[in-house]
C-alpha cells in the first residue's frame, strides 16, 4: 500500500498544475487577475509545504508544514467556490467537478495526515 505521504505528493503537485492552468485560462480569457492570482498563491503552495514536510528535521516541523498544506487546501477551496459562485467557473462543467473533487480530496487526506502527526507527538511526550 503507498503511504498517505507519497501520495499526497504526486497528487499536490497533479492538483497545482490544473491550479496553474486555470489560471492562464481566468486571466487570458476572462481578464480575471485579483481572484485567480490568489487561486494560484493557495492551489500550489498546497503542493510546496507537502514538499517541504518531506524535508523536516522533526516530527512537530513535520506536522506543521502539513497543517499549513491543509490550510492551504481549504483557502483554494474558498478560491475556486467564489470563482464559480461569480460566474467565472461553470460548477456544472465536468473539469470544474473534478478540480473540485480533487480538492477535496486534498483537503481529506491532508487532514488525516495532520490528525495522525499530531497524534503521534502528543503519545511521544
Amino acid at each position: 500500500m503507498v503511504s498517505d505521504e507519497s501520495n499526497i505528493q504526486t497528487k499536490s503537485f497533479a492538483f497545482a498544475v490544473r491550479i496553474v492552468r486555470l489560471y492562464q485560462f481566468l486571466s487570458k480569457e476572462h481578464k480575471e487577475y485579483v481572484l485567480s492570482k490568489q487561486l494560484l498563491r493557495s492551489g500550489t503552495s498546497i503542493g510546496a509545504n507537502v514538499n517541504e514536510a518531506q524535508a523536516a528535521q522533526t516530527k512537530a516541523d513535520f506536522a506543521a508544514k502539513m497543517s499549513i498544506a491543509s490550510k492551504e487546501a481549504r483557502e483554494t477551496k474558498y478560491w475556486l467556490d467564489l470563482l464559480c459562485e461569480t460566474h467565472y467557473l461553470n460548477q456544472s462543467e465536468q473539469h470544474v467537478q473534478t478540480l473540485l473533487e480533487q480538492n477535496e480530496e486534498l483537503i481529506k487526506i491532508l487532514t488525516s495526515i495532520v490528525k495522525t502527526a499530531q497524534h503521534n507527538l502528543k503519545t511521544k511526550i
